[in-house]
């Protein structure tokens, strides 16, 4: 266990397809707390969206309520503290299935779950989380976070809110506003963060929600999507907090707030999953009863493509989420193994990936949107009705490419991130950039490889991917080096080369193991799946590459580089796409629902 990868090392060595964890490895525990997450979101979520969409807001509570004697708001808290103490791919499950019927409850969910209660959690003392843990596991109280303010966006350390001590020194005054806070209108408890004096870094207080404590709320924001999350401005006048109530030291409260945004860019891909199996599962159901020219709308080419495409991004965003958690997980446990306390290994571990996670947060945020629009396309006219279940779903969807930093930012992140591990030693990206760069002044080979062993020449082709991504980045750092954040544009190019190779591993991965397992005769279409994906993948690297490499050299250098591109891009044996998407399309319609 100990020899698993580092975050952010996918990029620069192989992994083994029996070293990932799958969806297909579910034990019998995880399949039981799948199911029953499963049947609570059926019973009481999707068969009431109609309520979700008419902003009733007490119906999410009542729902809220619910899942948290089910045990639902626990998996993640500890058992000291009244949870299941779970490890972190059941935490990432449970996220998972409870997301897929509505975003107003997914949203009330993941900010109690995540950023209401994890913050006490990781970071309380042992008081605090005696005092406040078990109520929010429980779901007797509710939590919310106080993190965004009016002038303040993505900015999260630049907030105006303050806290200044009591003159007998035995609590603090904060007083300031906080806007887009999630489950606000019914919240027992907020993480609130302010700045003391003139501190450099805000710091984080735990704030019991009592209106006569100089607290007071806005009204319910009206919004695109998630329309029965409640969404509220929050105001504070003096309010009132014990010195024993500041989160973590004084001038920590960023270090928290980055941390927590770690956790939840994973969980919020997670949140992306079931929602996609649910909006593919009642397209290929429409496609099948909505008969056109005689014939139902599943048989015509143009709708299997949309069909196939979807299920692919969602099959890839399970892989990649999945693989992520599990090598979290890991890391937790080697921590805790080494001594670590429980809070330190899981702070640490999900640091560890936090690439990766940034990496999900955006592209199953971006597949959700994708598969909700074509939901609508395949349902046509109907589709832009609220009678339909896509509607709502594709307004649902267009927040996740805002919460947990915009995608925009998880871009520059994750590559950013990436070089400042290679700067510290953790990832060697020098060495195998340095490679490449020979690599390209040499001649190629012409010899025409033999490809007889399934997903040879795939996993070959993601091997050359990886060397497109070094070869650009590792000349982009040459040539910016410490400037290269001010390039904005080309770090959103290296960005989505970095995405691409993540994710179509993943799937590659995968299926690999599936096929172990079952043989190809019964993976088929997940073997048709993991090809579509690479081809896309290919084209997506092939013109972001592009892009970044003719905006920064010229002449010589760009010539060879592009020249490059194209060689680490080239198909010896180019799939037949079109056939691909048949064979998935043809499965999904034959079982009229996401079966994969």
């Amino acid at each position: 266990m100990a020899d698993i990868l580092r975050g952010g090392q996918f990029l620069v060595k192989e992994t083994k397809c029996d070293a990932i964890f799958t969806p297909e490895d579910f034990s019998e525990e995880q399949i039981m707390m799948r199911d029953s997450v499963k049947e609570f979101v059926d019973k009481e979520l999707w068969a009431n969206k109609e309520r979700f969409e008419k902003k009733d807001y007490a119906f999410t509570e009542e729902c809220m309520r619910k899942a948290g004697e089910l045990g639902f708001l626990s998996v993640a808290v500890p058992e000291a503290y009244g949870g299941m103490g779970m490890g972190f791919v059941n935490t990432v499950l449970v996220c998972d299935y409870i997301s897929g019927a509505t975003g107003s409850f997914s949203t009330a969910f993941g900010a109690h779950t995540g950023i209401g209660t994890m913050p006490i959690t990781l970071y309380g003392t042992e008081e605090q989380k005696q005092k406040y843990v078990p109520k929010l596991a429980s779901g007797e109280w509710f939590g919310a976070y106080c993190l965004t303010e009016p002038g303040a966006g993505s900015d999260a350390n630049s907030g105006k809110t303050k806290a200044v001590l009591s003159e007998d020194g035995t609590h603090y005054k904060i007083t300031g506003g906080k806007m887009w806070i999630s489950n606000a209108g019914f919240c027992n408890l907020f993480i609130v963060f302010a700045r003391i004096e003139d501190d450099k870094n805000i710091t984080g207080f735990i704030v019991e929600n009592d209106p006569s404590n100089g607290i007071s709320l806005g009204d319910e924001e009206h919004k695109l999507g998630i329309r029965s999350s409640s969404t509220r401005q929050v105001f504070f006048n003096e309010t009132k907090v014990p010195v024993e109530n500041m989160l973590a030291g004084r001038g920590e409260g960023f270090k928290i707030a980055m941390n927590a945004l770690n956790v939840g860019r994973i969980k919020l891909g997670a949140a992306c999953l079931d929602a996609q199996r649910r909006n593919i599962t009642e397209s290929v159901k429409y496609a099948n009863e909505r008969i056109q020219f005689k014939t139902p709308i599943s048989s015509f080419g143009a709708i299997q493509a949309k069909l196939a495409e979807m299920a692919t991004s969602a099959y890839a965003g399970e892989s990649a989420t999945y693989r992520a958690a599990a090598d979290i997980q890991k890391r937790i446990e080697i921590r805790q193994e080494e001594g670590n306390t429980h809070q330190e290994a899981e702070l640490k571990g999900v640091e560890e990936f936090a690439i990766e996670c940034s990496i999900l947060k955006v592209a199953v945020s971006e597949d959700i949107q994708n598969c909700s629009d074509e939901g609508i396309q395949i349902f046509g006219g109907m589709g832009f009705s609220e009678d339909t279940p896509m509607e709502s779903a594709w307004r649902d969807a267009r927040i996740a490419r805002i919460y947990e930093g915009t995608n925009e930012i998880n871009r520059m992140l994750s590559v950013g991130m990436l070089i400042k591990k290679a700067m510290k030693g953790h990832v060697d990206l020098l060495g195998p950039a340095m490679a490449v760069a020979e690599e390209l002044m040499g001649i190629p080979s012409f010899d025409t490889p033999d490809y007889t062993e399934l997903f040879a020449e795939e996993k070959e082709m993601i091997a050359k991917l990886k060397k497109s991504f070094l070869m650009v980045a590792g000349a982009a750092v040459q040539k910016f080096g410490q400037e290269l954040d001010k390039h904005q544009q080309l770090l959103m190019a290296a960005a989505d080369m970095l995405i691409e190779i993540y994710m179509a591993e993943s799937t590659i991965l995968r299926t690999e193991k599936l096929v172990k397992k079952v043989g190809e005769e019964k993976a088929q279409e997940q073997i048709a799946m993991a090809q579509l994906y690479l081809y896309n993948a290919v084209d997506i690297i092939t013109k972001r590459g592009k892009e970044g490499i003719v905006s920064f050299a010229e002449g010589d250098e760009q010539r060879m580089m592009l020249m490059g591109l194209r060689r680490f891009t080239k198909y010896v044996n180019m799939p037949n796409v079109v056939a691909l998407r048949d064979k998935i399309a043809a499965k999904l319609i034959s079982e009229n629902q996401y079966c994969y």
